[in-house]
């Protein structure tokens, strides 16, 4: 059995066994303990490899765990301590449960560990930033099991609930707010799968909301969702907290206008409200082909040739992503998310090829003649031919 499959702990008894323990070590009573880190070697267990690690984002009442770490590398997670001994993070990952399948709500504490390891330390490179900031305790989650094993998560925050802990703002809609699939469980569907039970579950609602800022994979996965329901096209919106209607951008409409940067590998990352780290674009994302990725011509140089009255975007030189600042070569990229609710962007009127020779100079094929004398000259002529 597993960690998540043992009886249930509450927060105290988590607490007081790491502290327990942690006085033992500070007082030598546990001398010579290794933990065997994999088949090869062992890592010696002391107080300068094991540290406290808060769970939640608010610590009242205080809960926190024990954690193993490299002697040489405090930011990595070998082992945790629970249930009186250490287990490596691959098992704490794991269920032996065969109940334990698909979409099922955290309620246990090892539970709301296996949400913490995945949002903190499953999948992270060394010196790599976290990519989520801790989740209070209140706030509602659901694991995805598959293959005996968690896989991902997300968290939401329900209508009327506080936006925080300093304000008495309350979100007026209820908000998928942030979305994680492990690397190896990517392209799997998991993130659409997530994003059904999210929109399923509040069906009755008017609208729902997807915390801003949208990475490529989550544009990706909501494309997908919405052109399989059509239902919900109108439905879902980008939010930013509380939700009024100038924190709100419809997010079908604006997949239509090219407004996001697409990725087509779907679930290629997390997204977060207010902690989503902010994406470098792959060589597999692009904007979309509706981008306004265009140039500006309503206006040519009065000098010049025609290769640099009417030149091509350059990706290179910015513009190519949907949220780029405008660049100097006249290309107008489409418009950043803070003005996706100012009404659709006038597209620059193109200029075709008709209307491009039309500003060019007229060159006649014919041959210059010159004008015919005047019946004076020609008189002249004539009595000089006479004489």
């Amino acid at each position: 059995m597993y960690p998540v499959d043992l009886p249930a702990v509450d927060d105290s008894d988590l607490t007081s066994a790491s502290e327990q323990y942690l006085s033992s070590l500070e007082s030598r009573a546990r001398a010579n303990e290794v933990f065997q880190a994999s088949q090869t070697s062992e890592v010696a267990i002391t107080a300068n490899n094991v540290r406290r690690l808060q769970l939640f984002e608010d610590d009242q009442p205080d809960c926190s765990l024990l954690a193993l770490h490299p002697p040489d590398d405090p930011t990595q997670v070998l082992a945790l301590y629970l249930h009186d001994k250490w287990w490596c993070v691959a098992d704490v990952l794991r269920t032996s449960s065969p109940s334990r399948t698909g979409l099922m709500l955290a309620q246990s504490i090892v539970e709301r560990v296996i949400v913490f390891l995945l949002s903190q330390v499953v999948d992270r490179l060394p010196e790599e930033e976290v990519l989520f900031s801790q989740h209070p305790r209140t706030e509602s989650c659901k694991l995805l099991w598959r293959d005996s094993q968690a896989v991902g998560f997300y968290t939401v925050k329900h209508k009327g609930s506080l936006c925080d802990s300093w304000s008495s703002q309350a979100y007026l809609l209820p908000v998928l707010d942030t979305v994680l699939v492990r690397a190896s469980w990517r392209r799997r569907g998991c993130g659409l799968h997530m994003l059904e039970d999210f929109c399923n579950s509040f069906s009755t609602e008017e609208f729902m909301g997807v915390s801003s800022p949208l990475s490529p994979g989550t544009v990706a996965v909501c494309r997908k969702f919405l052109q399989q329901n059509e239902d919900y096209q109108e439905r879902l919106y980008e939010v930013e907290a509380p939700g009024g209607w100038s924190q709100r951008r419809n997010i079908w409409l604006n997949i239509k206008l090219g407004r996001y940067s697409l990725c087509f590998n779907e679930e290629s990352g997390p997204t977060s409200g207010e902690t989503q780290r902010n994406e470098k674009q792959s060589n597999n994302c692009r904007p979309e082909p509706t981008s306004f990725n265009i140039c500006d011509v309503n206006t040519l140089p009065a000098t010049g040739s025609s290769e640099e009255q009417i030149k091509p975007c350059d990706p290179s030189q910015g513009g190519s992503s949907p949220s780029s600042k405008t660049s100097g070569t006249g290309c107008s990229p489409a418009a950043h998310a803070d003005e996706l609710d100012r009404g659709p962007p006038t597209r620059p009127a193109k200029l075709n090829t008709k209307q491009a020779l039309m500003l060019q100079p007229s060159l006649s094929t014919e041959p210059c003649r010159e004008k015919p004398d005047s019946e004076e000259t020609q008189e002249r002529i004539k009595r000089v031919r006479r004489t």
